[in-house]
């Protein structure tokens, strides 16, 4: 089983994606965005590596207007060697890539220009992903689209318009549920017609279930069936609700211990695409969860990331994970976590954010100069009046952190939570 995450990561140094607008798009700011986005692209691969990551979703805003006529350059040529390195990062580690089409690639369009549009973009991904030198089984996620008034009629245009596109485009397409308006049971006839592997969403069906009488295994089975040996090992899309949101919204973080009740449940021989707010972070949550190597180290290299951060918003909570890290021969994934994510529950208060804060300043006493001293103290004094936010306290300090290099504290998600 191989988890992993979507696009984005945090606390990840050197990992931002650049963009523009259509009116800055100039040959000059493309290259140079293109060019950072590949070395970002570069780092989070390198990122995933380290830490056991071994499906990944990369975004498609990488190349500015990707599929637009305003970018005319053929950057898989003029980056061709970069993309040689990356594809063999990507192939010595193993890791399985993917991309996900926009809102905007609608394929069942009743408006031609709009279907034009969408497999232009349906074209770009596989471009990129070509140009990666991945195989079939990294694939492209789209939507079914809309309905229009009419889903049959909708589903037929959706067959009528797979018929335009490559072969190439074809060999990569998955398919998967929404949480609007085309659920599993729809997808499932789609995919069956067309011979499409099918993705399941178990957010989304539980939004937008088809057959309340069958559960998600069931139906996870049922979309095993449409994967072909080309395709690779069966991936899911798995996700938790965010309480108080609207149906659908993704959670903060994954709860291990519900997570671990599904994951009981599946075949070993599936691949899980974790969509979640915190990324990589709950995706190195859910791998440690399941991992064969129970090492305490493995949490103790996370408590040194997360440490600063709960002891901002509770020391009774960093004190019982120190206490639970004291036996190194037990290994308490699930309790680690847990007190993790209810200590970032709980509201900071001005005493917790000076402590943690105070924790971190630390590191600079000694090697500080006496004019980033007297700034410091000037910071901390506003910040206690009220005047200056606890952000501006944080900046300084992650200033000194990449100033005087100190890794421990770059590393950590102090910055970043």
């Amino acid at each position: 089983m191989k988890i992993g995450y979507a696009c984005l990561n945090i606390g990840v140094f050197q990992t931002n994606y650049k963009n523009c607008t259509m009116k800055n798009a100039t040959r000059e700011n493309l290259i140079s965005i293109i060019g950072h986005n590949l070395n970002s692209l570069n780092n989070a691969l390198d990122y995933n590596i380290k830490n056991n990551i071994k499906i990944f979703r990369i975004s498609s805003d990488l190349i500015p207007f990707g599929s637009s006529p305003v970018n005319d350059i053929k950057w898989w040529e003029l980056f061709a060697n970069e993309f040689s390195m990356l594809g063999s990062k990507i192939k010595s580690s193993k890791m399985r890539v993917s991309m996900h089409a926009g809102q905007y690639t609608v394929l069942n369009s009743p408006h031609e220009d709009v279907v034009f549009k969408s497999i232009k973009d349906l074209n770009y991904h596989n471009k990129f992903l070509d140009s990666l030198g991945t195989g079939k089984d990294s694939k492209i996620v789209l939507h079914i689209g809309g309905v229009y008034g009419n889903k049959e009629k909708a589903i037929e245009r959706f067959i009528h318009n797979y018929s335009l596109l490559s072969p190439k485009v074809k060999e990569r397409l998955i398919i998967e549920n929404d949480d609007k308006s085309y659920n599993i049971g729809d997808v499932l006839k789609i995919g069956k017609i067309l011979d499409i592997p099918v993705v399941f969403d178990n957010l989304h069906n539980k939004v937008l279930p088809y057959d309340n009488s069958k559960d998600e295994f069931y139906f996870i089975k049922q979309c095993k069936k449409t994967w072909k040996k080309e395709d690779g090992t069966q991936k899911i899309h798995y996700s938790q609700q965010d309480t108080g949101k609207r149906p659908g919204s993704h959670s903060k973080t994954i709860d291990l211990t519900e997570f671990t009740k599904f994951i009981n449940k599946l075949d070993d021989e599936i691949d899980i695409m974790l969509e979640v707010k915190d990324k990589n972070l709950s995706a190195i949550k859910c791998i440690n969860s399941i991992s064969k190597n129970k090492d305490i180290k493995n949490l103790e290299i996370e408590w040194s990331k997360y440490k600063y951060t709960v002891l901002e918003h509770s020391s009774s909570h960093y004190n019982r994970i120190r206490e639970i890290l004291k036996d190194k021969n037990k290994y308490p994934v699930i309790e680690f976590y847990n007190l993790i994510d209810e200590a970032l529950n709980i509201e900071e208060d001005l005493g917790s954010v000076i402590n943690a804060a105070s924790h971190v300043w630390g590191y600079f006493k000694s090697i500080s100069t006496q004019d980033e001293k007297k700034k410091w103290l000037r910071i901390l004094n506003d910040y206690k009046k009220g005047v200056r936010t606890k952000n501006i306290l944080k900046v300084f300090l992650h200033k000194m952190a990449l100033k005087y290099n100190v890794s421990y504290l770059i590393d950590s998600y102090y910055f970043d939570l």
